[in-house]
């Protein structure tokens, strides 16, 4: 006899819709995990459906991680096709880099916890899909920079350690705004300082 499926798992973008609400859970709450129950109540759907479609919760969770880092692959990609300048690209990049921070907080964590949590199998897929061409675009814009003369010689793999480490940080640290600045809200007027914050203290680390 075949398994009868809940009657929701037709319903046009209940998988995306899932993993939107997870998202916004995570965002809203400063955390890197989810009650099922509580993902069932803000999304309407069954929570049956994450079996459906996921697996198990991990299995939300690493599609999850799938769509936002997509989405930041594909960016790279494009801006190392553009035809600028390197001081140009870079500062793009690290705009865009706040910006997803700001939009994904969780990210960055998300993506240690499942490199440290999955076998090593999936924990390679995962390090080899995002963080291998991550490193690699580094490794280009810096290079690009030195031979044009515009950036000092650095180590691509440290530069990523603090690039990415500077625009995490400040987008997971709600606690320190809190208790330390009496401001508890992530707002765009605060995320664009951050940025031209960002962008002037990096670009003037590495310029030749």
């Amino acid at each position: 006899m075949s398994e009868v499926l809940p009657l929701q798992a037709d319903s046009p973008g209940a998988r995306a819709l899932l993993l939107e609400t997870a998202s916004a859970i995570m965002r809203e709450g400063d955390i890197v995990d989810i009650s099922l129950s509580e993902l069932s109540l803000r999304s309407g759907l069954n929570s049956a459906l994450v079996k459906y479609y996921f697996g198990n919760k991990a299995g939300l969770m690493k599609a999850l991680l799938d769509r936002d880092m997509a989405a930041i692959t594909h960016s790279v990609d494009a801006l190392l096709r553009k035809d600028m300048d390197p001081e140009a690209k870079l500062s793009l990049h690290l705009g865009k880099m706040v910006d997803t921070y700001y939009a994904t907080p969780y990210l960055n964590r998300l993506l240690m916890r499942l490199v440290r949590d999955s076998d090593p199998e999936e924990a390679r897929r995962i390090a080899e899909t995002y963080l291998t061409p991550l490193q690699d675009a580094y490794d280009r814009l810096i290079s690009e920079g030195v031979r044009a003369k515009v950036f000092r010689p650095i180590d691509p793999q440290l530069f990523y350690f603090s690039a990415t480490g500077a625009a995490d940080r400040f987008f997971s640290a709600r606690l320190v705004l809190r208790h330390c600045f009496d401001q508890d809200t992530l707002t765009a007027e605060l995320r664009d300082r951050y940025k031209a914050h960002i962008i002037d203290l990096i670009m003037a680390g590495i310029r030749a």
